[in-house]
Formats: structure tokens, sequence, C-alpha cells
């Protein structure tokens, strides 16, 4: 049974090992499913290259690929792939050479971002901060629980806390930031406040990137929820 894990963690590190698959890996973490052809050109590869790639990806249970017409679309199998990938990026600061990010302008990725189907960046940092510090989350055993207090609050921005804890999914985990070396939430509430956030306009997704830019109304929303001064 060991011989048969490392065999299969072995394999698994190997492929995350290859630059063209890392890279593709990489550009799936904004959540979007993509073609061979455009995941070929994010890793400067051949479309035949990046095919062979994805294969090997799909068979590890590391991608899922999505037939639509003619087309073929390539996504994470699951969440915790993307978790993975997006903790293995803390590890750059382990490097000699890495400095760390100064503050940041407010449309840099690394100020707001989504990471896969959550928000990250400095934004994401400070609203999960802001959620411990008003009692609305409890950090217990790595995994975030949700207080009385919080509940009513998820309940205000119509989030079913109790059917979120219901789906075959991790329902709230810190998740480590690669450019605020902290934490922010993750996990199928995490994906939900995001939902929410862009919903109500409080958020906006920038075109063909992960950055998100925080709107007037969403300065004043979090003021007023979280005491949060952007």
């Amino acid at each position: 049974m060991i011989e048969k894990f490392e065999y299969k963690f072995t394999q698994i590190a190997s492929l995350l090992g290859d630059k063209s698959r890392s890279v593709m890996l990489w550009c799936l973490l904004d959540g979007r499913a993509y073609t061979a052809m455009e995941l070929s050109i994010c890793a400067d590869i051949s479309a035949q290259s990046a095919s062979n790639h994805l294969k090997k990806l799909i068979e590890a249970n590391l991608l899922q690929v999505e037939k639509q017409g003619r087309h073929r679309y390539y996504r994470y199998a699951n969440a915790e792939v993307a978790q993975v990938i997006e903790s293995m990026a803390g590890l750059v600061s382990l490097e000699d050479k890495y400095e760390r990010t100064k503050k940041p302008k407010h449309n840099d990725i690394t100020y707001a971002r989504t990471c896969y189907d959550h928000l990250a960046g400095e934004i994401g940092v400070k609203v999960t901060d802001a959620l411990l510090k008003n009692g609305i989350l409890e950090i217990e055993a790595k995994i975030y629980r949700v207080t009385r207090i919080g509940k009513k609050w998820f309940q205000d921005l119509s989030i079913d806390v109790d059917s979120l804890q219901l789906q075959k999914r991790s329902f709230a985990h810190p998740c480590l930031d690669w450019s605020e070396r902290r934490h922010h939430l993750a996990g199928a509430l995490g994906s939900s406040l995001l939902t929410t956030m862009l919903h109500n306009d409080w958020i906006r997704r920038k075109k063909d990137s992960r950055e998100v830019v925080v709107t007037a109304k969403g300065e004043i929303e979090l003021k007023a929820r979280l005491n949060i001064e952007l």
C-alpha cells in the first residue's frame, strides 16, 4: 500500500514539475475553462504538445475535459487541485533572490484577484482578517468555523451556511496567499462569498484577467459590514 502511494505521489510530483504543464495549471487558476490551443499559447508550446501534456494531467485526475460542440474545454478536476497550485506559489519566498512585493497599486493582481473560485490578494486577506476579528469566523484545527453571529451575518447576504456544509468539498479552510504570505478564505464558503460580492457589484472582474476591482459600492459595504478601510 505504501509503495503504491509513493508511486502515485512521485507521478503527480513529476507532472507538476514540468515547466509547460505548470504554466498551464497556473493559467487555470482564474477558474475558467480553456481549450488546448489557448493553453498552448499560455505555455508557448505547440497545440499538439499541449494536447499530450493535457492528456497526462487528465489521466492523473488533475484536470477534466468538457466537450461543447467542436471544442474541448479543460479545467481543474476539483477545487483541491486549485488549492495545491496556489499553495505552491507560496514556496517562491524560499528562493534566495526573492523580494517581498511592495505595497501594490489598487489595480495590481497582488491587490485584488481571484484564486480559482474565491477572493485573494491583499483584499482577500483583509476580508478574512475582518471576518475573524468581528467574530464571524473562528479558526479551529486549521479550518474555519462559522459562529452563531457569523451565521446571521452570512444570512444577511443570502448565503446559506447549512447548505454549503453539505457540499462534497471543503467547507471553509485557510489558503496561503502567495503575494501576502498570509491566509485568505477558501472552500465552499469562500466561493459563495466571492459570487455574492460579484453579484452585488462590490467587486468587478477585469477582462481576460484574474484581477478584480473594488467598486465604490464595495468600499461602502466592506466598511459598514466589516469595518474595512480601503
